[in-house]
């Protein structure tokens, strides 16, 4: 923690993180100088709808920007920050910033292939417009990556008309947060709307082909050829700079529950960082838009001297043809899970995620309501027992979440 108040805050990132950092500052009070870094060119935007609205063209990124400039944040577009040293940003153009805090702010990037040949990846709103223009030329979309972002953007590419295949290396799509029956119910959901899924594909080689198409080849034989091809198989953290400057480094950058790293005067929030998991125990990255606000947050008051209580339980959706699926806590696809309301066979439903008997998370579609209510249930730790789960518990007095 700080010895004294700051009067001077660096920011590194431009995204969610940041902005939300900078406009918390100012509005608990900070008078200091905020400096804010971004490599982006645009304005801070809601990055969720990089696979979605933008990427189908629905929205502009001007209707998807955060909001209006905060006061008094010099803000540094286009620009890298290089290293720290001394109490000083160095950036790759521009004058060197100097501070009493620091925020690492510096989110993921997609992770990449070694790959012989051009295939696009989806990460930010420059990676739009490309692979937006590529679609509509070729026709067809052949994705690599059956996790979010990847059935995010096929089930855009499918909406501008594109003929969409998904190859997934796990046995289903979303196999890390979800049950089989729930990556089931997806693989129908995509089938229904014209793409095909192929699981269990373990890709071994990328040609291009004499007439424009790339040919993707499988361990086993197996090949499928498309016009345009995404690779979306996960992000990487954008540890670099805490590294260099001896932070202590897991998977992201280790935090508290101040986000203060293992270096006095800096602290790491957002998809960089790696936090503790109060509930079941060690730690955990959230790279979800609801966990980059609370970090940020968070962050903020620790850099004023607040101490900001406990991270929020992470929740997250994702919107395909139209169904908006939920998520909370920390699902994943071995937990047991019971169906409190609906039907996974009608789209519609609640399920709770069990883990040694202890409530972990949720998954939903349709019920909203639903999963707030087992967040706020997790979040005090009281035990729940299996045959609680059911509407009566999601309805009952205890449903009143803030």
């Amino acid at each position: 923690m700080s010895t004294s108040a700051p009067h001077a805050i660096a920011i590194i990132g431009s995204g969610a993180t940041g902005y939300t950092a900078a406009k918390v500052l100012r509005a608990e009070g900070f008078t200091g100088s905020i400096t804010m870094i971004g490599s982006e060119q645009a304005a801070p935007y809601r990055r969720p709808t990089v696979s979605k609205e933008l990427l189908t063209g629905t929205k502009s990124i001007e209707q998807v920007q955060l909001g209006s400039a905060i006061d008094g944040v010099d803000v540094r577009s286009g620009v890298t920050a290089v290293g720290v040293a001394d109490s000083t940003v160095l950036l790759d153009a521009g004058d060197p910033v100097p501070y009493d805090a620091l925020l690492l702010a510096t989110g993921s990037r997609a992770r990449q292939l070694d790959l012989p040949c051009h295939v696009f990846t989806l990460r930010g709103v420059a990676d739009v417009e490309p692979l937006h223009a590529d679609i509509l030329r070729t026709g067809s979309l052949l994705v690599i990556g059956g996790g979010l972002i990847g059935c995010e953007a096929a089930a855009a590419a499918r909406s501008l008309g594109a003929e969409v295949t998904v190859l997934e290396a796990a046995a289903a799509p979303l196999n890390r947060i979800a049950p089989a029956a729930i990556s089931q119910m997806y693989v129908d959901l995509h089938a229904d709307n014209g793409i095909a899924f192929h699981s269990d594909v373990a890709v071994t080689d990328f040609t291009e082909q004499r007439d424009g198409t790339t040919l993707v080849t499988a361990a086993d034989g197996r090949s499928w050829s498309a016009g345009t091809v995404l690779v979306s198989v996960g992000s990487v953290p954008n540890v670099e700079l805490g590294a260099d400057m001896g932070l202590e480094i897991g998977s992201g950058v280790l935090v508290d529950a101040g986000m203060r790293t293992s270096t006095p005067n800096v602290y790491a929030a957002g998809d960089v960082a790696e936090v503790p998991n109060r509930i079941l125990g060690g730690t955990y990255r959230s790279e979800h838009w609801n966990g980059a606000l609370d970090q940020a947050a968070r962050a903020a008051r620790s850099m004023m001297g607040v101490e900001p209580g406990d991270l929020d339980v992470p929740w997250g959706w994702s919107t395909q043809h139209g169904v908006n699926l939920q998520f909370a806590g920390w699902t994943g696809p071995d937990d047991e899970y019971v169906i409190a309301r609906g039907s996974i066979a009608d789209r519609r439903f609640t399920a709770c995620a069990l883990r040694d008997g202890r409530l972990v998370g949720a998954i939903g579609v349709g019920y909203p309501k639903d999963i707030r209510q087992v967040r706020a249930a997790i979040a005090t730790g009281s035990p729940v027992q299996r045959d609680q789960l059911t509407e009566a518990w999601l309805d009952g007095p205890q449903a009143v979440v803030r």
